[in-house]
């Protein structure tokens, strides 16, 4: 596997705030029922950015068969915890599975940080990782390697299409539940028992 590098990808800012009512940014795209693509069947995304020009999201419950341990080691960075080095890693989504991407909770100062939120940042600089390495990185971060790519206008027609649903962003889905529940929880939200939902859906 690649040395993960943690940078921006083609067209996603270093630093950037989008309005509170443009598009979905912030927001968590729930994966339908119907949906049984590989890479997002029962997915929780959340929505770093959304312009007229597409969309990018982090995948939040697909955990992959590697440890924080095993990126940092990469990276030539060594854990002074255990318990660091046990993180699990998430796979963000099938686009640049290479490329690293800290999903953390305000706070410090990073080198290349976009804020998607008061309550949701993301940084893809390598001097996050490196203070995580030391125990002094950002409260409750987890790093995901990938990312979910949209073109314009794709992810509107995605979820007239019913694949998806959009539901505002949820602090405790995002930092808190561990990611096998994350998607039964984010219907739970909505009144919704998951275990009930049909797989087969169509339009409204």
């Amino acid at each position: 596997m690649a040395q993960p590098g943690l940078e921006s990808p083609p067209g996603h800012p270093h630093t950037a705030n989008m309005a509170e009512d443009n598009y979905l940014s912030n927001q968590l795209l729930v994966a339908m029922p119907s949906l049984t693509d590989g890479n997002f069947s029962q997915a929780v995304t959340l929505i770093c950015e959304h312009t007229d020009k597409g969309a990018l999201g982090i995948v939040l419950n697909k955990p992959l068969g590697m440890k924080l341990g095993d990126v940092l080691s990469q990276m030539k960075l060594e854990p002074n915890d255990i318990v660091v080095g046990e993180q699990r890693v998430l796979r963000g989504g099938p686009v640049h599975g290479d490329r690293g991407f800290v999903l953390h909770r305000p706070g410090g100062e990073w080198d290349s940080t976009h804020r998607v939120s008061d309550d949701v940042q993301v940084t893809t600089s390598r001097d996050v990782l490196a203070a995580i390495a030391r125990g002094e990185g950002p409260q409750d971060a987890f790093i995901a390697l990938g990312y979910a790519g949209w073109e314009a206008g794709q992810l509107e027609r995605e979820i007239l299409d019913n694949a998806w649903l959009a539901i505002p962003m949820n602090d405790r889905i995002v930092f808190e539940l561990p990611f096998e529940q994350r998607w039964a929880a984010a219907w739970k939200l909505l009144g919704v028992d998951s275990s009930r939902l049909s797989y087969v859906s169509g339009h409204a």
